[in-house]
């Protein structure tokens, strides 16, 4: 297990739930299991539907297992990923992986909230929150981050197939309607996440993705919810900031590995 994605100290037991949690919930129709890998193969945008999660260590030697998953990707136009986590099976394959010269790149923390007590009651004056389709969602979020037509369908496709049902909403200015975040929530029993948290840059530094994040948490309370996750860049410190400021903590971080020399 690399330093990267080695897990704080901390609740393991939460940290465990929101890995599986975050699986189920970014399920796409295009995945099958190889030797006890899970293998993603959507065209989306969002690695977590694209990549190997290693759940197992397999009976097959790491380069034939590798191989098979590799033959998978290209029948499917993609680029071979794997994620790495601190529950990634065989223990060494980061390392393995590192010695065979392929780069890690785009680390991400998970943070969860142990429990969703103390949430602000509601919505700041002068907003409102509108409920958006998988279809509206995936378009109004893929239009904003550049995303290309085949990454949009993929998007709605995948989150329309959720076993995990989400439910996308846009914070507008209650006179005029214009956007100030995206964001939506996906929720399997007591375990909520939150996903795709996007703020338009003109609407940055005001508080509006607080406001919408205490929003959908008490919105997914309000269905039975209890704890809370959700996965955010290292490197995205603004955003982490938000999260801690609504009780999120650091539960732990996992990276990508690829042969490819591009993604």
């Amino acid at each position: 297990m690399s330093e990267e994605a080695a897990l704080p100290s901390g609740d393991w037991g939460l940290a465990w739930r929101a890995e599986q949690a975050g699986l189920n919930a970014s399920a796409p129709p295009q995945q099958q299991r190889v030797e006890g890998w899970l293998i993603r193969l959507s065209p989306g945008k969002a690695k977590r539907s694209r990549c190997i999660n290693a759940l197992e260590a397999g009976s097959l030697p790491l380069d034939d297992l590798l191989s098979r998953c590799q033959h998978a990707f290209q029948a499917a136009g993609l680029p071979l990923i794997v994620r790495l986590t601190p529950f990634t099976q065989p223990a060494d394959l980061d390392a393995t992986l590192a010695a065979k010269g392929w780069p890690s790149y785009d680390a991400a923390d998970v943070m969860t909230r142990k429990d969703l007590l103390g949430l602000p009651a509601t919505l700041a004056p002068g907003l409102r929150l509108e409920r958006l389709s998988a279809t509206e969602y995936a378009a109004l979020v893929g239009q904003l981050r550049g995303s290309s037509a085949t990454e949009i369908a993929a998007h709605a496709e995948r989150l329309q197939a959720s076993p995990v049902p989400y439910l996308g909403h846009a914070l507008r200015t209650a006179e005029d309607g214009r956007l100030l975040a995206l964001g939506q929530y996906a929720r399997e029993e007591v375990m909520v996440g939150l996903y795709d948290i996007f703020t338009p840059p003109e609407a940055r530094g005001q508080g509006h993705a607080t406001q919408l994040c205490a929003a959908l948490l008490r919105a997914a309370q309000a269905e039975g919810a209890q704890q809370a996750y959700l996965q955010v860049g290292s490197d995205n410190h603004s955003a982490q900031r938000v999260y801690q400021r609504l009780g999120f903590q650091l539960a732990y971080r996992y990276h990508y590995r690829s042969p490819e020399p591009s993604i």
